[in-house]
């Protein structure tokens, strides 16, 4: 068996022991049982994880590209706290926020709380008056916004070792403001020597090495 084959057999693996442990509300389907989605040809390595938390956050990253196969920007009416829209769709700011919510930290809460007491502190370009806890933390410039006011920004680089699994990286994908946000896995690539991000760029939630083809506006360490 090639190094490549042992890596995919590994990742599929990973993707079986996350589903079943979180318990998810999904019957057990075809869909289900998918590897991870990967879109790339390099070679791959699994970087393990000291960080509990990161963890955490990681395995629901995984778990996403195996269940989150539409890019739906709809408006939904959400629940709160800890809404959600239907696993199987979302856009690039719920992969964000699904691993969060794995990993202790719900966004819809906690930028809806920042946005209460500093409405003044955040974006006005949806002309809003008020929060709206369906939509702001879905939004890329507001989760950067929180980010950055929690003091948890990072140097922007063009240095691939400055950024880290677990990290969360914004980038303006044409230079006139369409934002996108995703996260930093634990895939290394040992061609490029760099790590992939999961993301939903429009094709559902996938890991690809794409950290440099977009302007980066955001870089963030949590965790």
């Amino acid at each position: 068996m090639s190094t490549a084959q042992k890596i995919v057999r590994a990742l599929s693996l990973l993707s079986l022991l996350v589903l079943v442990a979180c318990q998810t509300n999904f019957q057990s389907t075809a869909q289900s049982r998918e590897k991870i989605v990967l879109t790339t040809d390099e070679k791959l390595k699994l970087v393990a994880i000291e960080s509990a938390t990161i963890k955490k956050l990681l395995e629901s990253a995984v778990e996403q590209t195996t269940l989150t196969k539409d890019y739906d920007p709809a408006y939904i009416v959400l629940s709160y706290p800890n809404g959600d829209v239907p696993m199987e769709k979302g856009v690039c700011t719920d992969v964000v926020i699904r691993a969060f919510r794995k990993a202790g930290v719900d966004l819809q809460k906690e930028v809806h709380e920042d946005m209460a007491g500093n409405f003044a502190a955040y974006p006005k370009k949806w002309k809003l008056s008020k929060p709206d806890t369906n939509i702001d933390h879905r939004r890329v410039p507001n989760l950067q916004t929180f980010f950055a006011r929690q003091r948890k920004s990072l140097p922007i680089t063009d240095r691939a070792e400055n950024f880290k699994p677990g990290d969360v990286v914004a980038w303006d994908l044409n230079g006139k403001g369409l934002t996108h946000i995703g996260l930093v896995s634990n895939f290394y690539s040992e061609t490029t020597k760099r790590y992939l991000i999961i993301h939903n760029i429009g094709g559902g939630a996938q890991a690809e090495d794409r950290i440099f083809d977009w302007k980066i506006i955001g870089h963030y360490r949590y965790f």
